[in-house]
């Protein structure tokens, strides 16, 4: 099994040092350190890490700014690691897609469960963000296909079954998909209104 990449965003060099050492003795690899949260951000675009631990107070950009451009980017979880607790931060943390918030001075023991379920939340919403872009295109071609055989009935007088059909046979002919061919008949619509 491969090793987890982190990579760590904490602008005190000291804290850093103390838990990469920590982070590596628990047998993650570390790939990447930030001191801001832009380094931060420009450094999980280029390695790719499997979860990003960041604190909140970054300079440049802040850790929650930084991790909710990480989430809209579908680059990487984030756990921020804070000295702060109160509601207002957790709740914007919420709000930027943050999956883990630890309150320092952080225990070793509870790292690695926090890494492990922060990875598996972020694989389950990774996999739901699919399905919903998959459901979100088909109900797309849905409607171009239904909007097409519209068309086709009220323009050439066909039934809804003769109207599905003709186009049917257009996508095979062509070699194309239903959708391209419902798009290219509505293309066609536009043109000649």
């Amino acid at each position: 099994m491969a090793q987890t990449r982190l990579l760590i965003a904490e602008d005190e060099s000291i804290i850093r040092m103390s838990l990469r050492e920590s982070l590596e003795g628990m047998g993650y690899l570390v790939v990447g350190e930030a001191g801001d949260g832009m380094s931060a951000i420009n450094l999980a675009r280029q390695l790719r890490p499997d979860l990003v631990l960041m604190d909140i107070r970054l300079p440049q950009t802040d850790g929650i700014s930084a991790a909710a451009t990480l989430f809209q980017e579908c680059i990487a979880p984030v756990i921020l690691l804070t000295a702060y607790s109160n509601r207002d931060l957790i709740q914007q943390a919420r709000e930027a897609g943050v999956v883990g918030y630890l309150v320092k001075p952080v225990r070793e023991g509870e790292l690695v469960p926090a890494i492990e379920v922060a990875r598996a939340r972020w694989a389950e919403a990774l996999v739901q963000r699919k399905e919903l872009a998959t459901l979100r295109d088909q109900l797309e071609t849905r409607k171009v296909i239904e909007r097409a055989k519209g068309y086709l009935m009220d323009s050439q007088g066909l039934k809804e079954a003769e109207a599905f059909r003709k186009m049917q046979q257009l996508a095979m002919n062509s070699r194309r998909s239903m959708r391209e061919v419902a798009q290219a008949i509505l293309l066609t619509q536009q043109l000649s209104a």
